[in-house]
């Protein structure tokens, strides 16, 4: 059973809807549209899955209608766990006849997830990283708005090889999970193709926490880069474990995938100085699209967005784009509006490929700052270079069929 006070939060009264008698919900059916959000409220990445819980929420709540319809949030917290995500997601659509479905807090959900959404009409936009997504388990149901491992690792790691060419030496300290993997995978490819050599690799857990002994290991291998391959507070340990280690003095730390701003604060300017971070989104980079989410997150925090704001708010636009395109509710339509749709997103510009369903867009290889540098108190980093690397459709693995 799904709690009720977990399952339910609404920017239109979801509880009123779901808990009207069936009556009164079909005569209501033609005028509300239920939107589901799956996220982590609790687990390993809950601050994640919290943050873009906000972000989808406040989207809903901007764009207010879609098609004709007024939109309904409603919230499935799958408590960091693909089988709880999936039971949560039959729920509301065989109970409920939910059929538009966003977010994931990891790319295990946003695997298990979108499987399930396929396979029982719906659509689904999610915010997950590993290549699976848009790769060989694709299905003409599901997008993606992040950017892949692959283009992560080759916006990231390719542009650092040509800054520094001396540097030959690379260590990795990696997640053993999906997106980690996926991460690792694409590093090793392009090492191989341009002479790095890669002198080890770390895997830790999904529930580690102290990571000296992976850290003193790098270390002994004298790496002239270490890249850092996992996710969320992960993240953060790892660079700050390793900053105190002196690991910064002969070694450039680089992130291969950060959530950006909340992470340079966890971290705080002394740990960011030097060390290079990948990136979806950035609040400094000025677009159309960009300054409407600043807009709404200044409105609701009176600070700026971070990524994980930005990236919630994405998944929820795509959607919505995509049924304003197709004046319609219906899957199919909105599938055959999205493929192509080109429209104003957080980083400027965005398309959706048909082919694979990936949103083309930027991702960023940023440069920490030293706090004598910033500007102001979220000027944590520049950004380096903004790269669109992306598989050719062909390439990725994925056949809709």
């Amino acid at each position: 059973m799904i709690e009720r006070r977990r399952f339910l939060t609404s920017a239109t009264a979801a509880a009123a809807v779901l808990a009207a008698p069936p009556l009164i919900r079909r005569a209501n059916a033609q005028s509300v549209l239920d939107i589901a959000a799956v996220y982590s409220l609790s687990g390993t990445f809950a601050n994640v899955g919290s943050a873009l819980n906000d972000g989808s929420k406040w989207a809903v709540e901007a764009y207010g209608s879609a098609g004709g319809n007024k939109l309904n949030y409603v919230l499935l917290d799958d408590r960091g766990d693909a089988g709880e995500a999936v039971r949560k997601v039959q729920e509301v659509m065989t109970q409920h006849g939910i059929k538009h479905v966003v977010g994931c807090t990891n790319s295990a959900i946003g695997l298990a997830v979108q499987k399930e959404v396929h396979a029982r009409g719906g659509i689904y936009v999610n915010e997950a990283g590993a290549d699976e997504i848009t790769g060989k388990d694709c299905n003409r149901s599901s997008f993606r708005w992040p950017v892949a491992c692959y283009s992560a690792v080759n916006s990231t790691v390719r542009p650092l090889i040509d800054k520094f060419p001396q540097a030959k030496r690379w260590y990795t300290i990696t997640g053993q999970y999906v997106f980690g993997d996926s991460l690792l995978s694409n590093c090793k490819q392009v090492f191989q193709e341009k002479g790095i050599q890669h002198v080890g690799n770390s895997y830790h857990s999904l529930s580690d926490r102290e990571y000296s002994g992976y850290i003193a290991t790098a270390l002994s291998a004298a790496p002239d880069v270490l890249a850092v391959c996992n996710f969320g507070n992960q993240t953060v340990d790892v660079i700050r474990q390793a900053v105190s280690y002196g690991m910064k003095r002969n070694t450039k730390i680089l992130a291969v995938w950060s959530t950006g701003l909340d992470q340079y604060q966890a971290l705080g300017p002394e740990n960011c100085d030097g060390v290079y971070f990948g990136c979806n989104f950035w609040h400094g980079v000025d677009s159309p699209g960009g300054r409407r989410v600043a807009e709404i997150v200044k409105q609701k925090t009176g600070d700026v967005p971070n990524y994980l704001h930005a990236c919630g708010y994405a998944v929820a636009q795509v959607l919505i784009e995509g049924i304003n395109k197709a004046g319609s509710t219906d899957v199919p339509k909105i599938i055959g509006a999205l493929e192509g749709l080109s429209y104003e997103g957080p980083t400027g510009t965005e398309t959706v490929r048909p082919q694979d369903h990936q949103v083309l867009k930027d991702y960023y290889l940023m440069l920490g700052k030293a706090k004598g540098a910033m500007k102001d108190k979220n000027d944590f980093a520049d950004v380096v270079a903004a790269t669109k690397a992306f598989l050719p459709p062909d390439k990725t693995g994925c056949t809709m069929g």
